[in-house]
């Protein structure tokens, strides 16, 4: 039996993944508990998860509007991730003093949890839950890597060991990445040690009173997603959307998830819900419109469902860029596309001309190989295994 802390930020997309690995480790007699932010960890991971409170920030990840490129990305990191590595350090310490796990399994972007960990002396495993960080976006942007780098420099300095060095976003025991090769593409990897698992797609906590006979089975379905983090930007897209299912109501059926509640009246054959069962829906689907956030592609391959992607800031633009590559879908204008040229993009992929459903089922085969769940936890199981300590002799 291992005792596994699992660090996470508080963003949904972060946490679904090491929620699946979690019950996964219970599965098999480990010990499992969280440090981050209590009240969402026990939504997403059950509420009988054992959590140490991290402090968060007053707000939630906001970024001003229009805000892209290199900008955006020294935004989120300067004003979101590197100061929650701050709040949260003390918190990962209290939990490593009070569970004294056997290792840490760290968000990517939990950075606190990395070099917390490092300065204790505990073995660490990265988990990543992009790929794009994976293909070193950096690599043509030299100065912002330094400046990425500082900042981590200065992180380490006040929470972790100063006379360490690395980048804390890669564990040196091991990288477990909830990706596949055919969307990381053929670009090498950071090191030898990341582990590509493709999602973890588990049952999830909660229930859902999602109108399951409103379904039509005579028509197509289409799910539209812009994930829990882009609610305030999405208000134009997702009506553009609206009215392009509605113009394509004889033969598809769309579901629009609208967690800020930016739509009004809508078309009667459109069903709008500020919350869905994602996994549950893609299951019954026959293609997605997202905004090409990791989680939601992945899950959306696994099932073997084309993509239109319309992506809006920091990694998307990336993960649109590999499924595009992959052939796995289309790409649009996150805030010029319209009602046609959506529902033209919409009819690409459902009608399948290019190829997209082939290409998708194909990755899907790849990604539910590559083990989900079930491959991160025999990871997690043998670095862990690998750095206990020697039981002294005699």
């Amino acid at each position: 039996m291992t005792r596994f802390l699992l660090v996470v930020p508080p963003l949904v997309g972060h946490t679904n993944p090491l929620a699946a690995v979690a019950g996964e480790l219970l599965s098999r007699g480990h010990e499992v508990a969280w440090a981050g932010y209590g009240e969402q960890i026990r939504a997403l991971a059950g509420p009988r998860a054992e959590v140490f409170e991290c402090a968060m920030p007053d707000s939630g990840l906001s970024r001003p509007p229009g805000l892209t490129g290199p900008a955006a990305f020294q935004h989120l990191w300067e004003k979101f991730f590197v100061p929650l590595g701050d709040l949260m350090a003390p918190g990962v310490d209290a939990a490593i003093d009070a569970f004294r796990p056997d290792a840490v399994f760290t968000d990517q972007h939990a950075v606190a949890g990395a070099l917390v960990a490092e300065r204790r002396g505990i073995v660490h495993v990265t988990s990543a839950t992009t790929s794009a960080e994976l293909v070193d976006p950096l690599a043509e942007l030299p100065k912002v890597g330094a400046w990425l780098a500082d900042l981590l420099g200065g992180l380490r300095a006040r929470v972790g060991d100063p006379s360490a060095s690395g980048d804390p976003r890669f564990s040196p025991h091991g990288v477990i990445a909830f990706t596949g090769r055919e969307l990381v593409g053929d670009k090498p990897l950071p090191s030898e040690h990341v582990h590509l698992v493709g999602p973890a797609v588990a049952p999830r906590a909660g229930s859902s009173d999602f109108p399951w006979e409103r379904l039509d089975p005579a028509r197509r379905l289409v799910l539209v997603s812009l994930g829990t983090a882009n609610a305030d930007a999405g208000g134009r897209f997702l009506t553009e959307a609206v009215t392009a299912l509605d113009a394509l109501g004889d033969r598809v059926q769309g579901v629009v998830v609208d967690p800020g509640r930016n739509l009004g009246a809508v078309p009667p054959g459109v069903i709008v819900r500020p919350h869905v069962p994602q996994l549950d829906l893609l299951a019954r689907a026959d293609a997605v419109v997202c905004h090409a956030g990791h989680n939601t592609v992945c899950e959306t391959l696994w099932h073997g469902l084309p993509l239109v992607l319309a992506p809006i800031r920091d990694d998307q633009p990336i993960v649109a860029g590999q499924v595009v590559d992959a052939g796995a879908g289309v790409r649009v204008r996150f805030r010029r596309v319209d009602a046609a040229r959506l529902g033209a993009a919409i009819e690409t992929v459902l009608d399948d001309a290019g190829g997209h459903r082939a290409v998708a089922q194909s990755i899907g085969r790849s990604l539910r190989a590559a083990g989900g769940r079930s491959a991160a936890a025999d990871h997690l199981e043998r670095i862990a295994a690998a750095h206990a300590p020697v039981p002294a002799s005699g």
